[in-house]
């Protein structure tokens, strides 16, 4: 109401005054960032995106709400109200649905050109993504699709956490190769990486210093992953010698290499710093024992080992040794992958010893290889006994006979009911201890797989151990192949075969199939 004898004041609550309309986008900005961050439901929206976010929302809200045409300033106060309040719920919606993984590898392996290289990495050029984690293998980069991708990653490496190259050059000449591989080093150097893969590559010394300029700017690096790399004792010390540090690494992969000793004493330095590594790979990779020995010893620095995984090496039984050692001080240990290691009797029974009083919840133990005999069945079954969690137990290829089958099958019949994998395939096992594997995993409810190929098995003892399957709860689904088998193989125990005596009632496999209810 006018004041009488006063000037009459307006008050307009449309359209607002700029600086309204700048408190208003702080606001906005301010909501996304909060909302993203303590809501489960949507992406996450940084402080910088959540401005762009709010002067774009803002701006479009003023604009639908002019447009409205409505009867009253207050209801398109309103309608400007609601414009933004929609455009903020898109907002965070997108968030949530956002790729943060771009992946090319799919489809078949071929040769990438300039061309096709600008229409698959397009995306990454596309203003607002919000890709951190890129894969770019199963394509071979030559140097001009080399070129393409050098630019584009350089343009994101702020952004990236984890980076994929391995695959990349297959089919190259060394010279070309090693030019991408420095194109695409130079892109990413300087960036951030949490993980990095440069597997499948055919490194050797000289490609791992084609990545110098990568390697040596990375100091946080949690995984990395050196995979059939042709990675020999000069390339080993190679990546040592540039990685600034390992100190952060929590998963380390180097598989099917050429490294040798040499390369597993270079590597053991960098292990020897990798206090916080969960998860270690180091197999086929030509080592013998003193590469063994020291790589094993490294480990010792650390206790927060969840996977180990050193199959296909000679490690021996001295290595064997030193690495009994080594699983005491990792109590979190879950996969232990220690086939063909050829460490014999007493380094498995010092092995299983040592496990015994660790690793509690243990789940995968494979000893695949290693000469293990009767004499080592004993100290197995009572691990055995103490890894209720055991899923996986595989000991293929090993010399347990009869005799040493019916002591650790034994043991899994009286628990292990998570079991779901039992290997004794290439054991010389025949109808006793084939039947003692049938009776021990029968009725297991979560089994699924047992393998007893390659083995002495009569027929009669094939019909015995498929009758005790079917009566089971796991059904006859579960045996594996028996294709391999020798059906007229050896029938009985010889009383003076390693491991075994007759003249000893305790030890004798009468003694253990007594246990058994066939």
């Amino acid at each position: 109401m006018a004041v009488p004898g006063e000037p009459e004041v307006i008050f307009r609550l449309w359209p607002p005054s700029e600086q309204t309309r700048a408190v208003l986008v702080e606001k906005i900005a301010n909501n996304l960032a909060s909302i993203s961050f303590f809501s489960a439901k949507y992406g996450r929206i940084d402080k910088v995106e959540a401005a762009k976010h709010a002067k774009r929302i803002e701006e479009e809200a003023f604009i639908a709400a002019e447009q409205q045409g409505c009867e009253s300033d207050s209801l398109t106060v309103q309608a400007y109200a609601k414009h933004a309040s929609r455009l903020m719920l898109e907002a965070l919606k997108s968030a949530g649905k956002r790729e943060t993984f771009f992946d090319i590898s799919g489809g078949t392996r071929d040769f990438l050109t300039k061309e096709r290289a600008e229409e698959l990495l397009k995306p990454l050029t596309e203003a607002g993504n919000a890709y951190n984690k890129i894969c770019l293998s199963n394509w071979s980069f030559g140097e001009d699709a080399g070129l393409v991708a050098q630019k584009i990653l350089s343009d994101i490496k702020g952004n990236l956490e984890d980076v994929n190259l391995s695959d990349i050059v297959a089919g190259r000449s060394e010279a070309e190769a090693l030019e991408v591989m420095r194109l695409l080093s130079d892109s990413l150097a300087g960036s951030k990486l949490k993980s990095l893969n440069l597997s499948d590559n055919a490194l050797g010394e000289k490609g791992v210093r084609a990545f110098s300029s990568l390697l040596k700017s990375q100091s946080a690096l949690e995984s990395l992953y050196f995979m059939n790399n042709g990675i020999s004792e000069e390339a080993a010390m190679a990546i040592c010698e540039l990685l600034p540090s390992g100190k952060h690494l929590r998963t380390l992969h180097f598989h099917n290499n050429m490294s040798g000793d040499g390369g597993a004493e270079a590597v053991s330095k960098l292990v020897e710093k990798a206090t916080s590594l969960e998860d270690f790979q180091f197999s086929s990779t030509r080592v013998g024992t003193e590469g063994g020995v020291a790589l094993c010893t490294a480990l010792q620095a650390g206790s927060s080992l969840r996977r180990i995984d050193l199959r296909d090496n000679m490690f021996g039984p001295e290595g064997g040794f030193v690495l009994s050692k080594t699983l005491i001080s990792h109590p979190e240990l879950l996969d232990v992958h220690l086939g063909d290691l050829n460490m014999e009797d007493e380094a498995v029974t010092a092995l299983v010893e040592a496990l015994t009083g660790s690793a509690p919840n243990l789940r995968l133990l494979d000893l695949t290889g290693n000469e293990i005999t009767a004499k080592s069945a004993r100290a197995l079954a009572t691990c055995i006994r103490a890894k209720q969690g055991l899923t996986v137990l595989r000991l293929a290829e090993n010399e347990l006979k009869d005799k040493g089958a019916v002591i650790v099958c034994e043991a899994l019949k009286e628990g292990s009911t998570s079991l779901q994998e039992l290997d004794l395939s290439t054991n010389g096992l025949t109808r006793v201890g084939a039947v003692a594997a049938a009776e021990a995993v029968a009725q297991k409810p979560s089994f699924t797989k047992l393998n007893l190929d390659s083995n002495q098995i009569s027929d009669e003892g094939i019909d015995t151990l498929k009758e005790v399957l079917r009566k089971g709860v796991a059904g006859l689904k579960v045996l594996g192949s028996l294709e391999d088998n020798e059906e007229e193989g050896f029938t009985g125990y010889d009383d003076d075969e390693e491991g075994g005596n007759g003249d000893e009632d305790e030890d004798s496999v009468e003694v253990e199939l007594d246990k058994l209810k066939v």
